[in-house]
C-alpha cells in the first residue's frame, strides 16, 4: 500500500473559462486522457460521515483503489493496486474490499461488507507542470451533469495557495468554492434519491 499527503486547490470553471485556459496553455484533445472514478460506501454514507472517500480509479488497463482520509495539510491518499477481477466483482457487488484499505476503513468503525457501488464518475483530464507544481484541467461527467473543473497540486501550502490565486487572478476568473468530485458527486446523487 502505498500512501501520500496530497495538497491540491481546487476550483470550478465555467466552460468558457475551461477552454480559455485549454487555449491559453495549447491543450488539445490529444494532450486529455480519460479515468473513470467507481465511487462506494454505505447506504448511510459512513465513509462520507469520517470526511473519507472510497474509490476505484480506472486509468488505461490499470485500477487502483483509493481511500482518502483528512490530514491537517490537506488529504492522505492511501493507493491499493487491484487487478481487473478484483475491481470488477467490486463494482458488480461479488466481493468486499481486502487488504491494507479494508483494516484503515475497519478503523474508521466502517463495516467493509456494507460498502456498495453508487456509481461512476468519468474525467477527460489534462495536466501539466505548473510554478512549483502540477496544474490539472478536468471535464468530468456524471449523473448527467458534466463540470469543468482546474486542479493545482503543490508540494507547499502556502506557495501552491498564492500561486493558484494568482492565476486565477491572471484569468479573472472568481473564487469559487469547491468540494472534491466524490462530494459533488454524492451531493448529486443524494438530492436525485431524495427527490426520488
Amino acid at each position: 500500500m502505498k500512501q501520500e499527503v496530497e495538497i491540491e486547490f481546487k476550483n470550478l470553471l465555467t466552460e468558457e473559462e475551461f477552454h480559455t485556459l485549454t487555449s491559453h496553455f495549447s491543450l488539445g484533445e490529444d494532450d486529455f486522457m480519460t479515468q473513470e472514478n467507481h465511487y462506494f460506501d454505505t447506504t448511510d454514507f459512513q465513509l462520507k460521515t469520517h470526511g473519507s472517500a472510497l474509490r476505484i480509479r480506472k486509468k488505461g488497463d490499470t485500477y487502483v483503489l483509493t481511500l482518502k482520509q483528512p490530514h491537517e495539510n490537506g488529504l492522505l491518499e492511501s493507493h491499493q493496486p487491484l487487478s481487473f477481477q478484483e475491481a470488477d466483482y467490486l463494482i458488480n457487488g461479488k466481493g468486499t474490499v481486502a487488504g491494507d484499505i479494508a483494516e484503515l476503513i475497519k478503523r474508521l468503525g466502517v463495516d467493509v461488507t456494507k460498502l456498495f457501488y453508487f456509481g461512476t464518475l468519468t474525467t477527460k483530464r489534462a495536466q501539466l507542470f505548473y510554478k512549483d507544481g502540477l496544474l490539472v484541467l478536468d471535464h468530468s461527467f456524471y449523473l448527467n451533469r458534466d463540470d469543468y473543473e482546474l486542479e493545482f497540486e503543490a508540494k507547499n501550502f502556502q506557495l501552491g495557495q498564492q500561486q493558484f490565486k494568482e492565476l486565477l487572478q491572471q484569468f479573472h476568473i472568481p473564487i469559487r468554492q469547491t468540494d472534491n468530485k466524490i462530494r459533488r458527486f454524492y451531493q448529486l446523487k443524494y438530492s436525485q434519491i431524495s427527490e426520488e
